[in-house]
């Protein structure tokens, strides 16, 4: 269990997505370029085996964990993390119901 301050700690803001491709040194990983208002960022997301054509992401609004450390993962830099419910198969991609600017806060 984590208390209300740790959870505070968590930034989590809508990005959109502006790429989204498959990279050939692993079967899990998309190279996702996400815009969030004022910056754009590089995010590897191990959601591949959900989507055989990682194109159908782009333009789509997510919620991003956007204060981790940067990670190398196979090579790229990883700058933050997409936020997904697990399902029967595979992640399930979560989205506002209507559209917000990329950077908007998740409160």
């Amino acid at each position: 269990m984590i208390n209300i301050d740790d959870f505070k700690k968590v930034e989590i803001k809508i990005g959109k997505i502006i790429s989204a491709e498959k990279i050939p040194e692993g079967d899990k990983l998309l190279k996702l370029v996400v815009d969030f208002g004022s910056e754009i960022r590089q995010i590897m997301s191990g959601i591949a085996v959900s989507f055989p054509d990682p194109t159908v992401l782009v333009g789509r609004e997510m919620p991003f964990v956007t204060n981790l450390e940067t990670r190398i993962l196979l090579g790229y830099e990883s700058q933050g993390m997409i936020i997904a419910a697990s399902g029967e198969n595979g992640p399930v991609l979560i989205h506002p119901a209507t559209e917000v600017p990329p950077g908007s806060m998740i409160k």
